[in-house]
């Protein structure tokens, strides 16, 4: 008896399938997008912090060529504020009042034929403000805390006792900077009526949240109202909210009865597409004399704006980050006069991490513990609040392979103690993770004729690749050569799928495909269940192999048949089916593990058995400082990933570097200015640095662990887990060179030069 032998695709590296269109120039993104009779929008913003527009001078600008429109709060029609979504708020409509909250928000707009014609219009025209006092620090009396019912404060034992019955403790405070998240493409919306039916491009990680909210803000059948983006671009986070130029485009477009382009200049993106807000944080660690963690204290105060809703949980990640029986954390907001804060790659966990993770090495010093070993000892084996054991946890895995690789036994561990020529050298790690995040999702699979497979969801694609992953996948589950499969994405007409963030998207959206692509099988099993005129008839989708695009039966490889066959017997130009993503913990009659092209039922842990795990990482960053003149490389990292099931190994590595990158730049460079009055500084990439390829030295990225047991697909969110714990592993490597700690970030020569000082006289 023969069986049939397939290859997975699913788990071997490839190259991306929408690769070729980027590197062409070819691929279409929004900024890209024009059509016939298309008019230019342009924005005008507020030079004042506080307060409310006395006068909007606008004659001179209706009345320079080619204007079209000047729309400001005077005669802007009333725009209503966008729906709840399930990350909040959204943010309030656009030129409704006379009210300033912070520098740059939008006060006017400009129509005109062309965007040089938009622009020089907008130039005349002269806004007078009755200025307010801004709010713009912490400490200011007048400043209001928030405290929001999804940031609860969080206590479990008793942490005051613990911590002064601790044998050594530590309390430290740790600042992040503000930052902007500043993809190289702007931000743009082209919107086009017809009647009510609105068409609109938008640079957005999330088409049907920008649908939905449109048809609030202007009283329309969602059904009429479609978003197109095949292509986004960089993101980062700030992608995730349908920010006010959104439905501005769409107004103008309205007004004008012209489809209209709105294209974000770079200092607009440092104002209008929110931003990582900063933080201050205090960290009160408590521990037995052989390094038993007993206490964790963790309070964070960052910023929000006057009057947004953001869900920015800063202390989130460390109520499970280690097995101490006594830990409380507290999250509070100050409003201030600042542009509307965003999500920005790992929201909270990157700027929790860094505290965390630095008052843990600074621990390990203390105790006089290697800061590995102390890790180790205090490994959260179940999870610390339930009990439960984790889905899945190769953490201490992570530990010990990427310490081999890095070498970290040669490490000297006294400060200040390593070399390489003129430079001080110094080795420093830390621990990275992601709370686990699987929204539900739906899909359609449909098997053509000519033997083609079309697999679509309303998803986007900010660039981790679930273009080539979903087809790879597809690919595997309908037993259709990859480069016959087709995945669309990336319209909100497509089935529902949740937004790009929070690393969610390829469990919700692969566990959707793939789940939709068995029972597309299943249906054609059905199809020929009682066809005398196939060799299939009778089968079971149990017996059976999908290869070379169609099915066989698994114990006679002679007793098989093509989809195009199956399709062209019944009369039937295509088979197609709809699906959904079950979720995590649960089974489905779609819940198969699909390998090597067999069908292996599937069964969740028993409910209330497992604590579903995020992702882990345990970074290792080797740094040269220069004593003289304060700078700090980043010479090598190795980290060590438990992403669950990797399905494409290079577009997963390349995700990781991403990660690496932007905490290079987070640590070390990134930080977004103001002056006294609340005006930004940093309005360009000249002024507001981030991390480029050359300092993206020698990175090592190493993927352990297994596929986690919640879900049929295994696999867990590393889009965003490398920035996790990254800045932490540097600032730590900073130290071990220099024996000098810096809690406040980015570390900039400045603040280098300061602490180098002292050891120079």
């Amino acid at each position: 008896m023969s069986t049939a032998m397939t290859v997975d695709v699913v788990g071997t590296a490839r190259d991306r399938v929408d690769g070729r269109l980027k590197v062409t120039g070819t691929a279409t993104y929004p900024i890209d997008v024009t059509l016939p009779g298309m008019a230019h929008a342009v924005l005008v913003q507020s030079t004042a912090t506080s307060g409310r527009i006395r006068h909007i001078a606008v004659d001179a600008a209706e009345r320079a060529p080619g204007v079209l429109a000047v729309i400001t709060h005077v005669n802007a029609p009333a725009l209503a504020r966008g729906p709840m979504t399930p990350s909040g708020p959204s943010p309030l409509p656009p030129l409704q009042s006379d009210v300033v909250l912070y520098y740059g928000q939008h006060v006017a707009m400009v129509v005109a034929e062309t965007r040089e014609q938009a622009q020089a219009a907008a130039a005349l025209i002269e806004t007078t403000y009755e200025r307010g006092t801004p709010v713009l620090s912490y400490d200011d009396p007048r400043a209001s805390r928030v405290s929001h019912p999804w940031t609860p404060d969080y206590v479990r034992g008793d942490v005051p006792r613990a911590l002064a019955a601790a044998d050594v403790q530590v309390h430290e405070t740790y600042t992040t900077a503000e930052n902007t998240n500043n993809p190289i493409g702007l931000f743009a919306t082209v919107a086009v009526w017809n009647g009510d039916a609105l068409t609109v491009h938008d640079t957005t990680q999330w088409p049907q949240g920008v649908r939905d909210s449109l048809a609030v803000a202007f009283g329309v059948d969602p059904a009429g109202v479609r978003v197109l983006v095949p292509f986004v671009g960089g993101a980062f986070g700030a992608g995730l909210r349908v920010w006010p130029h959104v439905p501005l485009a769409a107004l103008a477009a309205r007004t004008t009865k012209r489809p209209v382009k709105l294209v974000l200049t770079r200092a607009q993106m440092f104002t209008s597409v929110g931003h990582r807000p900063n933080t201050i944080q205090q960290l009160s660690l408590g521990a037995s004399r052989d390094g038993r963690l007993t206490a964790i204290e963790h309070i964070s105060t960052s910023s929000i704006g006057m009057s947004d809703e953001l869900i920015n949980i800063i202390t989130n990640g460390t109520l499970d980050a280690y097995a101490c029986p006594n830990v409380s954390t507290r999250a509070t907001q100050i409003r201030q006069s600042i542009p509307t804060p965003g999500w920005m790659r790992a929201p909270g966990e990157a700027e929790g991490s860094f505290a965390l993770e630095s008052a843990v090495d600074e621990l390990s010093y203390a105790l006089g513990i290697d800061p590995i070993e102390l890790r180790v000892k205090n490994h959260a084996h179940v999870h610390p609040e339930s009990g439960l054991p984790w889905s899945s946890n190769a953490l201490m895995d992570c530990y010990r392979r990427g310490a081999e690789r890095f070498g970290w036994s040669a490490r000297n561990s006294q400060p200040r103690s390593m070399r390489k020529g003129g430079q001080l050298v110094g080795c420093g790690m830390a621990r990275g993770a992601l709370v686990a995040y699987q929204p539900p999702c739906k899909a359609i699979a449909s098997i053509r004729r000519d033997g083609t497979a079309f697999v679509r969801s309303g998803a986007t694609d900010i660039g981790p690749g679930p273009y080539t992953v979903m087809t790879m996948l597809a690919a595997d589950c309908l037993g259709v050569p990859v480069e016959r499969v087709r995945f669309g994405l990336g319209d909100s007409a497509m089935p529902r799928a949740p937004q790009e963030g929070g690393s969610g998207l390829t469990g919700a959206l692969g566990n959707a495909v793939h789940a939709t692509c068995v029972s597309l099988v299943r249906a054609f099993v059905d199809l020929v269940s009682d066809d005398e005129g196939s060799p299939l008839k009778g089968c079971r989708l149990e017996d059976i192999t999908v290869r070379n695009g169609g099915i066989q039966i698994t114990d006679d490889p002679a007793r098989f048949e093509t989809y195009t066959d199956i399709l062209t017997r019944h009369g039937r130009d295509d088979l197609t089916i709809e699906g959904e993503s079950a979720p995590p913990g649960e089974t489905s009659s779609a819940s198969m593990i699909v390998q090597a092209g067999r069908f292996i039922p599937y069964t969740a842990p028993s409910t209330g058995t497992r604590a579903h795990a995020g992702g882990y990482a345990a970074h290792f960053v080797e740094v040269h400082v220069d004593p003289d003149f304060g700078t700090v490389r980043v010479a090598r990292v190795v980290s060590a990933i438990d992403g669950g099931r990797i399905l494409n190994p290079k577009t997963a590595r390349s995700q990781i570097i991403g990660g690496i990158a932007m905490g290079i730049g987070m640590a070390l460079l990134e930080e977004t200015v103001s002056d006294r009055t609340g005006r930004l500084v940093t309005t360009s990439l000249a002024e507001y640095v981030i991390a480029v390829n050359a300092d993206v030295r020698d990175v090592d990225v190493l993927f352990v662990g297994e596929p986690d047991s919640m879900t049929p697909l295994g696999t867990k969110g590393v889009g965003e887990l490398a920035i996790t714990g990254m800045a932490a592993a540097i600032a730590n490597a900073v130290y071990h060179a220099t024996g000098m700690r810096i809690r406040s970030l980015p570390i900039s020569i400045e603040k280098m030069l300061g602490q180098l000082a002292p050891l120079r006289r």
